[in-house]
């Protein structure tokens, strides 16, 4: 499977398109002034504890408290607490972590009020994005995730990821990432450190050590809420986490990204960098790759597919239900249980792409065309599990009910993408209303005139739409030969396929168009 991520820059945002095979897979919209992004690292105050909730609301900075519970605190949230109190209020230089001691951990079913005070500055680090009207979901038990590795401080746990099924090749990690790691800090070996060298799990380690190194240092003069150390950005998250030998390309539309991504792509995989390149072309990127296209046809209310069928894809405050239609165009050849499950088959693909693209998260309740044959459902259930493999996202899916239903819960820890995909009606501009078209001709001649004889042009090239086109140069006395014979101009006529039917525009001879 080829991969190709394309990128979309402009003031307001970038856009990141991923194509497998062609086909989008995934979209992603990262604000250009994003100041909550999960894995963000803050300083923050406790503002607010709730005994009833055990958890406490935390000022970071954002208009919202971040919520934090007793479970996201981490068994050495003293050990951490009491680390960040020493080097925030200590004119020396930090404390390296691997002199301190640990404090004892904290029980798994105590109270968050014995752990924390009103007023107290906690080192904090974002899970999810502000959804909603709610603020950021904050976790204390930090964690740097690298290409290859993640580094835990406060901890002295080594970790293997449970995709890694070799039993040899999990050993073989453990005892690689043993003889590098820190004093006091733990490490969870990620899916793709499998089969990596030594040198490579070495470089990765050293680098998030330097990430921690520098957060501590803006640690020690900060007030809180502060950011202390800022997460990747949405493009280099994604590379890190997806870059593979299956990546084709990385088009990005703007000079100052594109050398940015070389470099990290060069620091990550310096067998890839060339893999970055800069879209030059006057079409627009998104055209270019057809990912526009694929937008329009993805999102929305009704999704349909190459074999007739459709989806129905609901949202509620609480979950998400999809609907699968066969559209009434099942193979004349086949039988109604063996014509349901063939549609439910293609259905459960497209869905398992529907949840990657729109990030769909909490629950999902997906109404598959009903079968009588339970062989048939344990196989659609099998194939979406399958299928499901590709999400990275946490999921869990229970088998098929006896009304035919799948629930899948997916983690969500960013606001769900919504595209508008509808657009204004140019002709009425929403309103429902638009303007006689018996008066098109006056309204145009009543410009001609303001041009010709007010603003004294020479040259007029009227663009309209093919059926106005047809109608001024019908006949041999036509209205070009009437503004001819009235104005001693020639008024130039071209047809344009995509204006709607009372759209025109007037441009003169360099080709600029003439504002009215």
């Amino acid at each position: 499977m080829e991969k190709d991520l394309i990128i979309n820059v402009n003031s307001n945002d970038i856009s990141i398109a991923l194509l497998e095979d062609g086909l989008l897979t995934e979209i992603h919209k990262e604000k250009q002034d994003n100041n909550y992004s999960v894995g963000d690292l803050y300083l923050g105050k406790i503002k607010k504890i709730t005994p009833a909730l055990n958890a406490a609301f935390v000022n970071v900075g954002h208009e919202k408290d971040a919520f934090l519970h007793y479970h996201d605190l981490g068994p050495k949230v003293r050990s951490l607490n009491k680390y960040v109190k020493l080097v925030n209020n200590s004119k020396k230089p930090p404390l390296l972590i691997k002199d301190f001691e640990f404090e004892p951990e904290i029980l798994k079913t105590g109270r968050i009020q014995d752990v924390l005070a009103v007023n107290q500055n906690i080192l904090v680090q974002v899970a999810k994005e502000p959804i909603s009207s709610k603020g950021p979901r904050i976790t204390s038990e930090i964690a740097f995730p690298g290409r290859y590795l993640v580094l835990v401080p406060f901890s002295n746990r080594i970790s293997v990821s449970q995709k890694i099924k070799d039993f040899e090749e999990r050993n073989r990690l453990k005892k690689l990432v043993r003889s590098i790691q820190p004093a006091n800090f733990g490490i969870i070996v990620r899916t793709v450190a499998e089969n990596r060298k030594l040198s490579e799990l070495e470089a990765d380690v050293n680098s998030l050590v330097e990430k921690w190194t520098n957060a501590v240092e803006k640690l020690q003069n900060a007030e809180a809420p502060n950011r202390i150390h800022g997460e990747l950005s949405r493009t280099s998250t994604l590379l890190r986490d997806l870059l593979n030998e299956s990546f084709n390309s990385i088009v990005v539309d703007d000079e100052k990204l594109a050398a940015e991504l070389k470099n990290y792509v060069a620091t990550i995989a310096p067998e890839k960098k060339d893999l970055v390149k800069l879209h030059k072309s006057r079409v627009p990127v998104f055209e270019h790759f057809n990912v526009d296209k694929q937008i329009k046809s993805s999102f929305g209310k009704k999704v349909s597919m190459k074999s007739g069928a459709y989806l129905i894809v609901e949202h509620t405050e609480a979950m998400h239900v999809i609907d699968v239609n066969s559209g009434h165009r099942l193979k004349k050849e086949l039988n109604q249980e063996t014509g349901a499950y063939e549609t439910n088959l293609v259905s459960a693909k497209e869905i398992v792409r529907q949840l990657r693209l729109r990030d769909m998260g909490g629950i999902i309740v997906i109404d598959f065309i009903d079968m009588v044959d339970k062989e048939n459902r344990r196989k659609l259930f099998d194939y979406l599990r399958d299928e499901m493999k590709t999400d990275k996202a946490r999921h869990t899916i229970l088998p098929v009910s006896k009304f035919g239903l799948i629930q899948i819960t997916r983690q969500r820890v960013r606001p769900e993408m919504e595209i508008e995909i509808l657009e204004q009606c140019p002709v009425c501009q929403g309103t429902g209303e638009v303007k006689a078209s018996v008066l098109i001709t006056d309204e145009i001649e009543n410009n001609l005139r303001y041009i010709f004889q007010d603003q004294n042009e020479k040259y007029v090239e009227l663009r309209v739409h093919p059926f106005i086109f047809a109608y001024f140069g019908k006949g041999i006395y036509n209205h070009q030969w009437k503004w001819f014979i009235k104005y001693h101009r020639w008024v130039k006529l071209k047809a344009v396929n995509s204006y709607h039917f009372l759209e025109y525009h007037m441009f003169n001879k360099e080709g600029d168009e003439i504002k009215l």
